[in-house]
C-alpha cells in the first residue's frame, strides 16, 4: 500500500486545528507517514496547540510558511512530505477513521489516477437555516453528498482541497496547486486549476463515496453576506480558469464577456427585489448571481489593463514560484 503524508495548511483557527488533527491520529490507515502542519502566519494560539500535539503524537510535524496564502502553504509541504501520496485537507475538517484506507486503495484500480476525492459532509455549529439546507448542501460550502460508490473520469469532477489525495509525483509534474485564496484575496482557481493541469498531462480523477470527512460548518457561514462572497470569490475563480483555457483572451472578448455580465448584473439586481416581495427565498441565491456578474467585470478588467495580472494567470508552475 502507498505511503500518505497528511498535509494541513493552517491560518488562526487553534480549536478548529485541534479537532482535526485528533481525527487523524486516529486514522486506521497503516502507512501514514506524518501529518504535517503548514502554519501561514497564524497569531493565535495554532503553535502552542500543534506543538502539544507532537509532543503525545510524534507523527505530527510543525512548519512555517511566511508567504501569505493557502498555495504556498500546500505546495511549500511538498519539500517536507515524505509519502508517494500527499493527502490535503483544511484546518476545520474532522475525518472518519477509514478516510485514508478507503480513498488511497482507490489508486490502486488503475495507474494513471491522480488525484482521489471522496465524501465531504457538514458538522454544523448550529441548527442551519431552512434557506442553507435548500440551496448549500452543494460546492457552496465545499460539501459532496455523493454517495456514489466509485467515479474514474477523464473529466473534472467534482474534488475539494479539504478532501483530496495527489500522487506526489504528479503535483510536482503539473507545477502544483494554482493560487486562490492570496492575502485575503480571492485571484485564482486552486484545486480546480491543479485538477485541469493533470488532466491535460493525461492522468485520471476519482471519486470514491466511501472515503469521507465532515466540514465544520460555523454560524457565520450561514449568512447571506457568507454566500456572496463565496459566488464572489467563484467570480474570479471561473474568470482565471477561463483565460488560462484560451492561453489568454484578446482585449475584444475580454470587452464582450463585460458586456454580458454587465447585463446579468442588471437583471439579477432586478430579480432579487421581485422574489424578495413575492416572498420566494431564492432571492438569497439571485443576489448572490450578482455579486458574481459584478467581480467577473472587476477581474476581467483587471485583465485587460494589467500586465502582470496577465502573466500570473498564464503561469503553470507554483511549486518554484518564490514570491
Amino acid at each position: 500500500m502507498k505511503t500518505v503524508s497528511v498535509i494541513i495548511p493552517t491560518y488562526n483557527r487553534d480549536f478548529f486545528i485541534k479537532l482535526t488533527l485528533e481525527s487523524f491520529v486516529t486514522q486506521n490507515y497503516p502507512n501514514m507517514l506524518e501529518i504535517i502542519v503548514i502554519d501561514n502566519n497564524s497569531t493565535d494560539n495554532t503553535l502552542a496547540v500543534v506543538k502539544e500535539l507532537s509532543e503525545k503524537y510524534p507523527i505530527i510535524k510543525y512548519f512555517e510558511e511566511p508567504r501569505q496564502g493557502v498555495h504556498y502553504a500546500r505546495n511549500s509541504a511538498i519539500k517536507y512530505a515524505k509519502g508517494e501520496v500527499l493527502y490535503y485537507t483544511d484546518d476545520d475538517m474532522i475525518a472518519e477513521p477509514d478516510l485514508l484506507t478507503n480513498l488511497v486503495q482507490t489508486f490502486e484500480l488503475n495507474n494513471k489516477i491522480a488525484v482521489v476525492s471522496g465524501r465531504v459532509l457538514p458538522k454544523w455549529d448550529i441548527h442551519p437555516p431552512d434557506w442553507v439546507v435548500k440551496y448549500c448542501l452543494n460546492a457552496h460550502l465545499s460539501l459532496n453528498l455523493d454517495e456514489t460508490p466509485l467515479i474514474i473520469s477523464d473529466q473534472m469532477i467534482n474534488i475539494f482541497s479539504c478532501h483530496e489525495a495527489i500522487l506526489k509525483e504528479a503535483i510536482i509534474k503539473a507545477g502544483g496547486f494554482n493560487p486562490e485564496n492570496t492575502k485575503g484575496k480571492w485571484i485564482g482557481d486552486g484545486e480546480t486549476g491543479l485538477s485541469l493541469k493533470l488532466l491535460n498531462l493525461g492522468y485520471l480523477q476519482a471519486y470514491n463515496g466511501l472515503s469521507v470527512i465532515n466540514h465544520i460548518i460555523p454560524k457565520s457561514r450561514m449568512t447571506q453576506s457568507y454566500l456572496n462572497k463565496r459566488f464572489a470569490n467563484q467570480a474570479n475563480c471561473d474568470s482565471f480558469t477561463i483565460y488560462r483555457a484560451a492561453n489568454g483572451l484578446n482585449n475584444s472578448k475580454l470587452f464582450t464577456n463585460i458586456l454580458n455580465n454587465f447585463i446579468a448584473v442588471l437583471y439579477k439586481s432586478l430579480a432579487t427585489p421581485w422574489h424578495f416581495i413575492r416572498a420566494k427565498d431564492n432571492w438569497r441565491i439571485t443576489m448572490a448571481q450578482a455579486f458574481y456578474h459584478s467581480n467577473r467585470i472587476a477581474y476581467d478588467i483587471k485583465l485587460m489593463t494589467r500586465h502582470h495580472m496577465r502573466d500570473l494567470v498564464l503561469r503553470d508552475n507554483w511549486i518554484e514560484q518564490t514570491n
